[in-house]
């Protein structure tokens, strides 16, 4: 697949996946405000009915006191009786949902007449009609009089209610009765929370199992909305567990969210898994195509000189001949290292390294390679110190693959040298928590902090500016890393710029 339609293809999905998860969170949101406008609707008039409810009783209660002291028991003794009907709904779990009670006075029928029907009432002179007339009127009169003294009753029983202290007004109980009946009547079974203030702010009551958490959005309602002298008190009402309430009512879309999310974190990983594998291809064939051109030198230099050897005259110049088995030698070599390299990339596509364990002195080891490399350090002016500290040297590891992890970062030390300053290449053993410690230091370029954390990927190279004698194709590195891992032991790096790189290497001790 080409690169532009990889791109195409990826931004076509993530902003499709992008849409879903916005369209979907969008709704969320929209039905969060609508449960909360929902939910505050409910409780607004849950309150109001409680504030109802207490002025109805209030009411109610002087009605009967003036109902009372109207009926006269001795004057009357057989006037009348009175009837009293309660009735309750209840819901599950014996809540009671409403009440209301039904009180009946019967009256035995009144010994005078409603109306007096009088000479000037009942004229000669006067028609039927005009008789149905005057008595019409004379109810209509009768009827205004007793509207304008229930009017005057009610405006007395409100200002004697608003002269009583709203701490004597309210009865508590009732209080928590209405209030938990009507949150049931609209829905709303929750924890609640309340205090009780009078006009001034000041508070005046508080339930006994009060918490302010929720406080922050509490509902506030008069108690007494219609009270003439301003002496109603507020209730100011929360719920602690409202957040979880509003949780609840939404957290069945959570599991649509979350699987929308692993779906476009599963494409992401997808497409970034085919962008590297492109990639790595890409670099293969980069790797093959270099290969293959540094093949054709030492194979070129080799074939010639082994026509130059069939020559009969080459035989009587010794010094020719030599010179020839030289560069012959030194090709071979080359395309030994050449052959390695390929062999090296290949055992990356492997699962597991053919190791072949055995018991090594580290010490030896090391010392063997600082021998042989003491040559070329010393070809470039160079000096090679070993530090070899350690007391337990003996690790289980494969011979020939330590020895190339030891060559390649040696290499690497003079390959990055400085120019102008003689190499100082140190190699140190110790022991430290039960493993075994090797550090090969340089004092040459460096590597900077943002391609450090690269260089033991595969066929990655960090830019030397204009060192472009220094050839190589990113396996090294990433051959020690896959080396010391399967012998279970770490690697890492310390570097500065112009100052120096370190390589520490742990591996585990022979138990």
């Amino acid at each position: 697949m080409k690169k532009l339609k990889i791109w195409a293809l990826s931004i076509i999905m993530i902003f499709s996946f992008s849409g879903l998860l916005l369209l979907q969170v969008s709704y969320i949101e929209k039905m969060v405000k609508m449960r909360n406008e929902q939910f505050d609707e409910s409780v607004k008039r849950s309150l109001n009915q409680v504030s109802h409810n207490l002025e109805y009783d209030e009411t109610l209660k002087y009605l009967e006191n003036e109902l009372y002291k109207s009926i006269d028991d001795d004057k009357m003794p057989h006037s009348g009786s009175l009837l009293q009907h309660r009735y309750k709904s209840y819901a599950k779990g014996n809540d009671i949902y409403s009440s209301f009670e039904l009180r009946t006075i019967t009256m035995q029928p009144a010994q005078t007449p409603k109306i007096i029907i009088t000479r000037d009432n009942f004229n000669k002179n006067k028609t039927i009609k005009q008789t149905t007339e005057t008595l019409q009127e004379t109810l209509k009169n009768k009827f205004v009089f007793q509207r304008s003294l229930l009017d005057e009753v009610a405006l007395n029983i409100l200002y004697q209610a608003s002269e009583v202290p709203i701490t004597k007004r309210i009865n508590i109980k009732q209080l928590d009765y209405y209030i938990k009946k009507e949150l049931n009547n609209n829905g709303i079974n929750l924890n609640y929370h309340y205090t009780i203030h009078d006009n001034s702010g000041h508070e005046i009551y508080r339930c006994s199992d009060f918490d302010a958490k929720g406080i922050d959005k509490a509902y506030q309602q008069t108690l007494y909305q219609n009270d003439i002298q301003n002496n109603s008190g507020t209730i100011v009402l929360h719920f602690p567990d409202r957040g979880a309430y509003m949780y609840n009512s939404i957290k069945f879309m959570i599991p649509s969210i979350i699987f929308i999310v692993i779906l476009l974190i599963t494409f992401i990983v997808t497409i970034y898994s085919i962008t590297m594998q492109k990639k790595l291809s890409e670099m293969k064939t980069d790797f093959i195509n270099n290969m293959t051109h540094e093949f054709k030198t030492p194979v070129s230099t080799i074939s010639l000189a082994a026509q130059m050897l069939n020559d009969d005259s080459l035989v009587k110049s010794p010094a020719m001949f030599n010179h020839i088995s030289t560069v012959i030698n030194d090709e071979t070599k080359r395309l030994r290292f050449l052959v390695e390299k390929v062999l090296q990339m290949s055992m990356f596509d492997k699962q597991k390294t053919m190791l072949k364990m055995k018991d090594i002195d580290i010490n030896e080891l090391i010392q063997n390679v600082v021998n042989t490399f003491k040559l070329k350090v010393s070809k470039y002016g160079g000096t090679i110190t070993s530090d070899l500290n350690a007391t337990q040297p003996t690790v289980e590891a494969d011979e020939m693959h330590i020895t190339n992890v030891i060559f390649n970062l040696m290499d690497n030390a003079v390959k990055y040298r400085k120019e102008n300053e003689a190499l100082k290449l140190t190699v140190r053993t110790w022991n430290e928590n039960s493993k075994l410690y090797i550090s090969i230091e340089d004092n040459g370029i460096g590597i900077k902090k943002e391609n450090l954390k690269k260089i033991f990927e595969r066929f990655y190279r960090v830019p030397t500016g204009n060192l472009y004698k220094v050839k190589g194709f990113g396996l090294g590195l990433a051959y020690v890393k896959k080396i010391i891992s399967d012998h279970k032991g770490t690697i890492k790096a310390e570097s500065e710029t112009n100052v120096g790189t370190k390589f520490i290497i742990a591996l585990p001790l022979k138990k």
